[in-house]
């Protein structure tokens, strides 16, 4: 859990009440945070002959990103002990009627293809809390960003620019501009360069410094706002005398970009002259149709079930008593006109840790007392555990393989780019494999899209041992889908090999079929003689293939027909020699991998 430091006296005067140590500690506990030091109870450092102000250090939970400041964590407190009611975040219109725009040019795809914005007008900072703006976004981008990788942030004086904004990616010999705190002009090589013997900002060089353009962010004069996740501008610099803040946020995830620029926006905006209220700018971006006014600050709905709430509790509140506990955690909740069992409940935009009914649940048990909550363990329990269907289907398959005499082994995900594609007389066609950016060995450059690599590698480091080697592995693979929000997928599967003096091509098919039995799947065969039909939904057959990973006449690929629609759903066969060769075996090897996930 993230620890927060935080000034004492000013945490105080934000609760607007002064606490000793233990009852501070007492509040912190009751609302699920633990104060973790009081630094006036120790020696304080001098600095410039001034011993450095109390300060509290709480540990605050890891999803719980909007109190990751001095604002947040008041707030909330406040919100809990009654004495401020939940904030009504809002938009507000910006004074010349025009809302400002942020136009996402399309080749930012190569690089950072999200971005969002906003402004804060009128905004009053003291030195205070322009420390704690600038920390916030610091600790953001270490935890929820991660590093920068995810989302980067950028806040500029908006008088100082000048609208409309653009979101480009250019090659990087034609962005010039002066770093933010430099004086001297540099274009994009000569600032990657300059820092990298920066001991802050180095550590961020290798997100964008092997690609082919950077991206940056322009006003209405191709002035250089910022370059992220790099370092801002200097033109655009904010300081405590800053009245309007731009802010841009550009991300490769767009669920972490919009949590960040609400909860950034939330957090601060409550210092501009109208309280909690943010000026949106509208994001222009027709290529990938993520034109949109941000940021959104509606708060989220959802319903809670009473008995559920009641039930992991121990308890038996009525709806009223859930509704008065969930608005001392910062929620609005009614009792639902369509159900006896339901609250209407809205999350306000910064509790992006709320994902479930669960989640609420939790923040009532905390509003009620967890010290108060019946004590009925063991005798009682409102959740019973069972494993997820793809795991049950796993152990199934795993019981069956170990029943027959195969040992199971579990090698690591990651393997070279060679040992999983040329070593298996595989081509990389570039759409396949999740490949690291910045690998640290030549071991560990992709995630495996087979299995095989791992069991072979096995074999390698234990072909001393003797002959017959039969080992499998029941785990996943992960393929790119550009189809998803996270660009890659994970498929489950099964993969079984033989090593010895003779090929075991029998015996690996053995295994499939025993396996598939216990599938329920039933065999087709057309050879002439024998007899063979599906039966029940499933049924599967086998025919040859043409895999340069196999002997040439030596595989055959894995059928299975569901309700009448087939899949392909794996391979096997005998090595090819070359790929031996490639592993240093000196035996044969009959291998088997299927998918089957597609028996959910």
């Amino acid at each position: 859990m993230p620890t927060i430091g935080v000034d004492k006296a000013a945490l105080f005067k934000a609760l607007g009440q002064e606490y000793t140590t233990d009852e501070f500690d007492d509040l912190c506990f009751e609302f699920g945070i633990e104060l973790d030091e009081d630094t006036s109870t120790t020696e304080r450092p001098i600095v410039n002959g001034k011993q450095e102000p109390a300060q509290l250090k709480i540990e605050i939970p890891a999803n719980r990103y909007d109190m990751l400041c001095i604002e947040g964590i008041s707030l909330m407190l406040n919100i809990f002990n009654g004495k401020t009611p939940s904030p009504n975040y809002r938009l507000a219109a910006p004074p010349n009627g025009k809302i400002q725009t942020l136009t996402i040019a399309e080749e930012t795809m190569k690089v950072r293809p999200y971005a969002a914005g906003a402004i804060l007008r009128n905004v009053s900072f003291t030195q205070a809390r322009y420390e704690s703006f600038i920390a916030l976004q610091d600790k953001l981008h270490q935890n929820l960003a991660r590093q920068r990788t995810l989302v980067a942030i950028g806040t500029h004086d908006l008088d100082t620019i000048k609208g409309p904004f653009t979101y480009e990616a250019i090659p990087p010999e034609e962005i010039e501009f002066v770093p933010l705190n430099q004086t001297k002009k540099m274009n994009a090589v000569e600032i990657m360069k300059f820092y990298e013997t920066d001991k802050h900002l180095s550590r961020y060089l290798h997100i964008i410094k092997d690609s082919p353009v950077y991206p940056v962010i322009l006003d209405a004069n191709r002035t250089v706002c910022s370059m992220p996740p790099i370092i801002n501008s200097n033109h655009s610099k904010i300081s405590p005398k800053t009245r309007n803040v731009f802010i841009d946020v550009t991300a490769t995830d767009r669920t972490k970009l919009e949590i960040v620029i609400n909860i950034l926006v939330s957090m601060f905006s409550q210092y501009t002259e109208e309280p909690f209220t943010v000026e949106p700018i509208q994001v222009i971006s027709k290529h990938n149709n993520e034109s949109r006014q941000v940021p959104n600050l509606t708060p989220r709905e959802t319903t809670v079930e009473i008995s559920y709430i009641n039930d992991c509790c121990g308890l038996s509140l009525s709806a009223e008593d859930i509704c008065k506990l969930l608005l001392r955690m910062s929620y609005s909740a009614t009792p639902s006109k369509s159900s006896n069992n339901l609250i209407d409940v809205s999350i306000l935009p910064t509790r992006a840790d709320v994902l479930h009914q669960c989640d609420i649940m939790e923040d009532v048990a905390i509003a009620y007392g967890f010290n108060s909550l019946p004590r009925s363990f063991p005798s009682k329990s409102g959740t019973v555990a069972q494993p997820l269907m793809i795991n049950k289907l796993s152990d199934i398959v795993r019981l069956e393989a170990a029943m027959a005499g195969w040992s199971e082994v579990m090698p690591l995900i990651l393997c070279s780019h060679d040992e999983n594609f040329s070593w298996l007389n595989r081509k990389d066609d570039g759409k396949t494999a999740v490949k690291l950016a910045n690998p640290k060995t030549a071991e560990y450059q992709v995630v495996r899209t087979s299995l095989l690599p791992g069991l072979l590698k096995t074999i390698r480091e234990n072909k001393h041992h003797s002959v017959p080697i039969k080992i499998f592995e029941v785990s996943d693979v992960a393929f790119k889908d550009t189809s998803l929000e996270r660009k890659s997928r994970n498929e489950r599967h099964f993969a079984a090999a033989w090593y010895g003096k003779t090929s075991g091509f029998e015996v690996v098919h053995g295994l499939m079929d025993r396996i598939m039995l216990m599938l329920k799947s039933a065999f087709i065969t057309s050879e002439e003689g024998l007899e063979g039909h599906g039966s029940g939904d499933s049924a599967y057959w086998i025919e040859e293939v043409d895999d340069a990973t196999f002997f040439e006449g030596h595989s055959a690929e894995v059928h299975v027909k569901f309700n009448g629609k087939e899949h392909i759903i794996g391979v096997f066969g005998i090595l090819h020699p070359t790929v031996l060769d490639n592993y240093d075996l000196r035996y044969p090897v009959s291998t088997l991998e299927m998918n089957i996930e597609v028996f959910l």
